[in-house]
């Protein structure tokens, strides 16, 4: 039991050192690996390496290459600008919108691509009269849900780690938890934070039915509020290419808008492949690989336009790789020496396994909030097997509540997602925004292993 524990000890102090340090994490913890694994588990280097997930790596490599080939190209602000003119001055319906588009946007392989939509979204949300929390909220919770997507990384490492430790969970099941789980947050934030106010309002905009906004291309857009915070994002092309901008510009018509060229409309065609590949896949009971699939049709994209898919190759998340690698070997030396195991008995002492699971999502909402989800995910994922090895509950409802309960606190101000929240609105209001940030992501800590082990893991145990 000795070694187990200073190989879990170890595992902490290689978080809590790449954090401090600010190093990558994932180049840590795979050197770490190999001596916590050769030194303290007496186990061969290939062993060692054997335990990098290639499987995952094929996954995260397709996805974030296919849709990047769409951003590059100009399909995904193509598809954004359409979607928030056809919005109008409806301003009780823009929450709701940019729900979708950053779920959308974070389906695209990363989930922090979705941030693209705060600089959009919090001017808006002023000229209209939004409560900036109410937009915070609304993309947030579309992050959060189109994270956990079969094809961004959120879904990919939950259902991919599960997968790597036998427990079956479908990709699109997982999905639609996150959908759901998520939306009803942000009904909950809409009565929370003025959408009543937003319903009784006779006047569809905060400059009444017949003024539209103006969406203008625009080369002249201020600083980027994510590079004075030293974040970045993956579609951050069209923050830079769409101005919010009300009574200085001809207004903008969807005749005004450039049309889509061929390479565009092949990207939809094959974006709605991928899809659709996907849930026919599935439907007949059919495991689809997403990665391969992505690499199908990036390469009829790349055929198509050649310049943009060579132009894609430097946007793969090779960072992200190569933490989700670093942390899964570590945790497949883990698992060899038995000290999963013993956090899995530790865990299930707390009480029934009911509990446990709760005991579970807990820690992995608490640590989220201030750390990496995907760092999260990939560790506590395969602390589930105990819990589930006896057949008391059911495997896909745990990890499907843990994987969301470690997302839905990034709202947090102490997280990336929350930080650049606060960072998007003007400066007096920054205060409010993180004092009510702080205590939403607080709450999520309890609210989401109480409200999705209830709705998830109780029903399948009858």
């Amino acid at each position: 039991m000795t070694t187990q524990v200073i190989a879990l000890v170890l595992f902490v102090l290689v978080f809590a050192v790449a954090t401090l340090r600010k190093v990558h994490l994932g180049v840590i913890m795979f050197a770490a690996a190999a001596g916590v694994g050769i030194w303290l588990a007496n186990m061969a280097l290939k062993d060692v390496i054997s335990g990098f997930p290639v499987s995952i790596l094929v996954l995260l490599v397709g996805v974030t290459y296919f849709f990047a080939i769409a951003q590059v190209n100009g399909t995904v602000d193509q598809i954004i600008e359409r979607a928030v003119l056809r919005v109008g001055d409806r301003a009780v319906l823009l929450p709701f919108v940019f729900f979708a588009l950053t779920a959308g946007i974070a389906a695209m392989g990363s989930p922090l691509a979705g941030l693209v939509m705060t600089p959009i979204g919090m001017p808006l949300a002023k000229k209209y009269g939004i409560d900036r929390m109410l937009m915070g909220l609304a993309i947030g919770c579309g992050l959060s849900a189109g994270g956990f997507a079969p094809t961004s990384l959120f879904g990919i490492v939950t259902y991919g780690t599960a997968h790597a430790v036998d427990i079956e969970l479908n990709p699109l099941v997982l999905f639609g938890v996150a959908l759901v789980a998520n939306f009803i947050l942000l009904i909950a934030a809409f009565f929370m934070f003025g959408g009543p106010k937003l319903l009784r309002s006779k006047r569809t905009g905060a400059f009444g039915s017949n003024h539209k906004p103006n969406f203008a291309r625009s080369s002249g857009m201020p600083e980027h509020p994510f590079e004075r915070q030293g974040f970045a994002t993956r579609s951050g092309l069209v923050a830079e290419k769409i101005k919010v901008r009300i009574n200085e510009a001809p207004i903008a018509t969807s005749s005004s808008l450039a049309p889509f060229t061929l390479v565009q409309k092949t990207t939809i065609l094959c974006m709605m492949g991928l899809v659709a590949s996907v849930v026919s896949l599935s439907l007949i009971g059919q495991d689809p690989d997403i990665g391969v699939l992505c690499f199908v049709f990036a390469s009829v994209m790349t055929l198509v336009d050649p310049a943009t898919g060579k132009g894609a190759v430097s946007k793969i998340d090779w960072s992200t790789v190569l933490m989700v690698g670093g942390i899964i070997t570590f945790v497949g030396v883990l698992q060899e020496m038995g000290a999963v195991d013993l956090l899995g008995h530790a865990a299930s002492q707390v009480g029934t396994p009911l509990l446990a699971a709760l005991f579970i999502c807990f820690i992995g909402g608490l640590i989220s909030a201030f750390a990496s989800t995907t760092g999260m995910l990939a560790a506590l994922v395969p602390l589930a097997i105990p819990l589930v090895a006896n057949g008391d509950i059911t495997g896909w409802a745990v990890i499907a509540a843990l994987g969301v309960c470690s997302s839905i606190v990034d709202v947090s101000p102490f997280s990336t997602v929350g930080a650049t929240l606060v960072a998007t609105v003007d400066v007096d209001e920054r205060p409010r925004m993180s004092k009510l940030l702080t205590r939403w992501g607080m709450s999520m800590v309890v609210v989401g292993p109480i409200g999705l082990i209830g709705a998830l893991v109780i029903p399948t145990m009858f």
